[in-house]
């Protein structure tokens, strides 16, 4: 976590310095809290597995490859194999592409928006795409060596700061290769799904380069006008549902989930339109509530201090044990919300804050201590009181004051 937070702070001083700035306070902040969202789904396994790697090496595994370094690359390209055909499917259809929405939500194209990764996805459906690793017999264990790695090497592409890379554009995935798979133009939209290895594009007819004469626009089609991401997370799947349940045809309340994405009903398309960018170079992006120095100072603030609550999570998860932790990541979810809702200009902002704040100081109240803090500060407490009401205060004066309207900064 501090060395991508260190890196997406260097590339906005990169940018200010270059006189190219590609980084936006607000849209940075909710690229880190989706992070946070995400990060701490996944430590406290919110999933649910249908069908595990392991089982299917124990009953399908064809052969049992013994050496060390081919066992680990094998693994790695065949995680990128089955990377690209997840990625793929999460694009072309419905229901899949609100698992990957999160990732396409931010207007920019920079290292905080690879942060944006889905919390919606708690069902692991695509594990069948590792059915090659299985016939290898590639142990469970490797893939999850390899599967974190894979993952992390996918962060440095995503950034306007750097130019297309020789001899690398004909193998690897390339910042210019991704500038134009998270563009909305006609030239590029859904083409380069691959992580790492370019060549599976190439294979399977998905390839676009990036034009010298089409600047990549980022986003989506039908933009999700928020910066809360527990919003962008579900807000797909919830028009799909609204879709099945006001169309009159009893087959499109069925094949709905599993058309191309953007598939709408005929009636409901008609009766319910809308906001879809048809210009992409000629659109409003969404922009802050307000761009007074004090509120970016005070929504910064409370993403460092959400940063250190997550930290000390992480830190303390196996003393903090069972059920205490899901508890605690309550309060993470609560704390983003409640942030990002205020971020947005929503009255209802103040109404999550209290939540958090009541959760928190009841968690204060009936053990009278934060999640065992007070073995190393035993004033924590009372700072941490303190600070809870506060955030109430500076969240009503914020919200009650009538923030400005929306502006771009």
């Amino acid at each position: 976590m501090p060395i991508f937070l260190a890196l997406v702070l260097f590339e906005k001083w990169w940018g200010w310095r270059k006189g190219n700035d590609t980084v936006r306070n607000m849209d940075m902040i909710s690229s880190l809290g989706s992070g946070v969202t995400n990060v701490t789904k996944d430590v406290l396994g919110l999933s649910l597995v249908v069908i595990s790697y392991q089982w299917m090496v124990s009953h399908m595994a064809l052969i049992h490859i013994q050496s060390s370094f081919l066992v680990y690359l094998i693994a790695f390209i065949v995680l990128d194999f089955a990377g690209y055909w997840t990625h793929r499917v999460q694009h072309i259809v419905n229901f899949f592409w609100n698992g990957h929405i999160i990732h396409h939500s931010s207007e920019e194209f920079n290292l905080a928006c690879a942060l944006r990764q889905s919390i919606s996805s708690i069902t692991k459906l695509f594990i069948i795409f590792l059915l090659p690793a299985a016939l290898l017999g590639v142990p469970a264990n490797v893939i999850a060596v390899v599967a974190p790695l894979h993952l992390f090497a996918q962060f440095w592409y995503h950034t306007q700061h750097i130019n297309k890379m020789g001899w690398l554009e004909k193998i690897i995935v390339t910042p210019s290769h991704h500038r134009v798979h998270h563009a909305i133009n006609k030239e590029y939209i859904d083409k380069n799904y691959g992580q790492i290895f370019i060549f599976w594009d190439k294979l399977f007819g998905s390839f676009q380069e990036e034009l010298p004469g089409v600047q990549p626009v980022y986003g989506i089609t039908r933009p999700v006008r928020t910066w809360n991401p527990v919003k962008i997370n579900f807000a797909h799947v919830w028009l799909l549902a609204k879709d099945a349940w006001h169309t009159k045809s009893w087959n499109d309340k069925l094949r709905i989930w599993f058309m191309p994405t953007g598939w709408r009903p005929a009636d409901v398309s008609t009766s319910y339109p809308l906001y879809k960018i048809d210009d992409v170079y000629r659109f409003e992006k969404y922009a802050a509530t307000s761009n007074a120095s004090g509120f970016t100072a005070w929504i910064w603030t409370q993403m460092v201090i959400l940063l250190l609550f997550v930290t000390y999570l992480f830190g303390n998860i196996a003393t903090i044990g069972n059920p205490a932790m899901f508890v605690y990541g309550a309060f993470v979810f609560l704390f983003v919300y409640a942030l990002t809702e205020l971020m947005d200009g929503n009255r209802y902002s103040l109404a999550w804050e209290i939540a958090k704040a009541v959760l928190a100081i009841a968690i204060l109240y009936k053990t009278g201590d934060w999640f065992g803090a007070g073995n190393w500060w035993p004033w924590i407490k009372y700072v941490l009181l303190v600070y809870f009401v506060a955030s109430v205060a500076i969240t009503a004066w914020y919200v009650f004051s009538s923030p400005q309207k929306a502006v771009s900064y």
